[in-house]
C-alpha cells in the first residue's frame, strides 16, 4: 500500500510538470502569449475603414503582404469609429494573436486597451497614424509618413507659386477626420510654412472626413460664404476630387480659377493632376504592407526595432503625374 501511494505521487508530479510545460509554451513565440504551436504568426489588424482610395490601397497592401509573408491575418474594418477599433483589439487579445497592428482613427484615448495588450504580452505596431500617449512602451514601433512634413511640402509649393505676388492669397482648407494624426499634422505643417508671409490667409477651414462626398459638400459651403477663393488645400485626394465637382458646379475652373493642393497621390488624384484640375500633390504612400510584415516578424521574435519607421515619399506636378501614371500601382 505504501509503495502504491509513492508511485501515485510520482505519477501525479510528472503530470503536473508536463501540464506546466504546456501552459508555458502555449504562445508558440517568445514575444506573445498567442499564436499556434506550428510557429505561424497570427496578426490582428484593425483598419480605420474604407473612406478613400488611399485606404482601399492600404488594405490591399496589408492583405496581400500578409499572404506573401505566410502570416495569418485577422482583419477588421472600424468604419471610422474608435469604439469599433477598441472592440476589435480586445477581441484580438482574447484570441491570443501574436501581434496586433492598427491605424488609429484618432490620436487620443488608447492607453487602456494598449495596456491590456501589454499585460497579455502581445506586441502592438502602429501603422499610418500615431497615438498621443505619453507611455511609448505601450507599442513597439510606428510605421508611417511624416504628416507634418507633408503639410510643409504643401506650404512650400504655395509660397513658391506666389513668390512674385503681393496680393492677398485667400486659402480654404479641407481637413481630414477631426482629431486624427494626419489632419492635425498636415494642418500644422502647412500653417508653419505660410505663417511667415502675411499675404497668405486661411479664410475657412473645416473637416471633410477624408471622403469625396464630404469634400464636395464642404467646398460648396466654402464657395457660398467666400466668393474670392484663390487656393484650396485638401488633406487628401478624395476630398480634393469632391471639391473639384463643387468648383465646376459653381462655374469655376479647378486648377486655374482656384489652385488646388492635395495629399496622397492615388490614381484618381494623379489623373486629375495630369489633367490640370489639381496643381500639386504631396505623396503619402499606402503601400505599407511589406514593411509591416517585416516588423511583425521581428517584434514577435523579440528583436529590437526602431521606434519610428518612415516611408519614402515624393511630390508631383502635372508633368510628373503624366510620367508616373502608366506604372502607378494604386
Amino acid at each position: 500500500m505504501i509503495v502504491f501511494k509513492r508511485m501515485s505521487a510520482l505519477l501525479l508530479a510528472g503530470v503536473t510538470i508536463m501540464a506546466a510545460a504546456g501552459c508555458g509554451s502555449g504562445g508558440g513565440t517568445t514575444a506573445s502569449s498567442g499564436g499556434a504551436d506550428d510557429g505561424k504568426i497570427t496578426m490582428g489588424f484593425a483598419q480605420v475603414g474604407a473612406e478613400s482610395g488611399w485606404r482601399t490601397a492600404n488594405t490591399k497592401s496589408i492583405q496581400e503582404s500578409a499572404k506573401a509573408a505566410g502570416i495569418e491575418l485577422k482583419f477588421s474594418d472600424a468604419q471610422q469609429k474608435q469604439e469599433n477599433q477598441i472592440k476589435a483589439i480586445r477581441s484580438y487579445i482574447q484570441q491570443k494573436v501574436d501581434v496586433i497592428a492598427f491605424s488609429p482613427v484618432v490620436e487620443s484615448g488608447w492607453d487602456n486597451v494598449l495596456k491590456e495588450a501589454q499585460t497579455a504580452k502581445i506586441p502592438v505596431i502602429l501603422t499610418d497614424r500615431a497615438v498621443d500617449s505619453a507611455d511609448t512602451s505601450l507599442y513597439k514601433t510606428f510605421l508611417g509618413s511624416d504628416f507634418v512634413e507633408e503639410g510643409r511640402k504643401a506650404g512650400k509649393w504655395l509660397v513658391e507659386e506666389y513668390k512674385d505676388s503681393t496680393d492677398t492669397v485667400n486659402i480654404v482648407e479641407l481637413q481630414g477626420t477631426t482629431g486624427s494624426a494626419p489632419a492635425n499634422d498636415r494642418k500644422a505643417g502647412f500653417a508653419e510654412v505660410i505663417a511667415a508671409e502675411p499675404k497668405f490667409k486661411v479664410v475657412a477651414s473645416q473637416t471633410g472626413d477624408f471622403t469625396r462626398a464630404k469634400g464636395k459638400e464642404v467646398m460648396e459651403a466654402f464657395l457660398k460664404s467666400n466668393p474670392d477663393i484663390d487656393v484650396l488645400y485638401a488633406h487628401n485626394d478624395d476630398m480634393g476630387l469632391g471639391a473639384i465637382e463643387a468648383i465646376e458646379g459653381a462655374g469655376k475652373v479647378p486648377g486655374k480659377d482656384i489652385k488646388i493642393i492635395t495629399v496622397d497621390a492615388v490614381k484618381d488624384g494623379m489623373q486629375a493632376l495630369a489633367d490640370g484640375k489639381i496643381n500639386f500633390i504631396v505623396e503619402c504612400s499606402p503601400i505599407l504592407g511589406p514593411q509591416l510584415m517585416d516588423l511583425a516578424k521581428k517584434v514577435v521574435a523579440g528583436e529590437q526595432v526602431p521606434a519610428r519607421v518612415l516611408t519614402e515619399e515624393t511630390t508631383f506636378t502635372p508633368e510628373q503625374a503624366k510620367a508616373a501614371l502608366p506604372t502607378r500601382p494604386y
